[in-house]
């Protein structure tokens, strides 16, 4: 397995996230012009060959700090590890970048994501309800501690 890191995603590489994406959020595509004007913007890859395995997707949201806005591991290669992997993989380049901290949304019921979260470092900063009455659980790591 590889990672790759993108500033830009190429369209065999989107359409391999795509897959992920459908697998991972009940059968929905990621909106694409979601990917657009983000400052800072990287994309991790995880590669087996040339299958997408899994992402992680970022971008800064304000000075200092990056946002760690949408992951997953395809069902087939879940339990490897490659969520831990790809979440360092982050974490070091932002800190190469100059971001202190890394800012990220989970879910209570998407508890093996909030875990692996604690389990890297991250603090539990808030919860609130969002639009869609989804109850929402804002998590940061300072990458200083690392």
């Amino acid at each position: 397995m590889e990672v790759l890191t993108f500033e830009s995603i190429p369209r065999e590489i989107l359409d391999g996230i795509q897959v992920v994406h459908e697998h991972v959020f009940e059968g929905d595509r990621l909106k694409e012009s979601k990917l657009d004007n983000k400052k800072g913007f990287l994309a991790f890859v995880s590669m087996e060959g040339s299958v997408v395995t899994g992402f992680k997707l970022g971008y800064e949201v304000e000075e200092g700090i990056f946002y760690s806005w949408l992951g997953g591991v395809h069902p087939a290669y879940q339990n490897r590890g490659i969520a831990s992997i790809l979440m360092k993989a982050q974490h070091e380049e932002c800190k190469k970048r100059g971001y202190q901290r890394v800012r990220t949304y989970s879910r209570n019921e998407r508890k093996t994501m909030l875990m692996l979260n604690i389990k890297h470092g991250f603090d539990v900063l808030e919860t609130f309800i969002d639009a869609k009455g989804r109850h929402k659980i804002v998590l940061e790591k300072n990458l200083n501690n690392d």
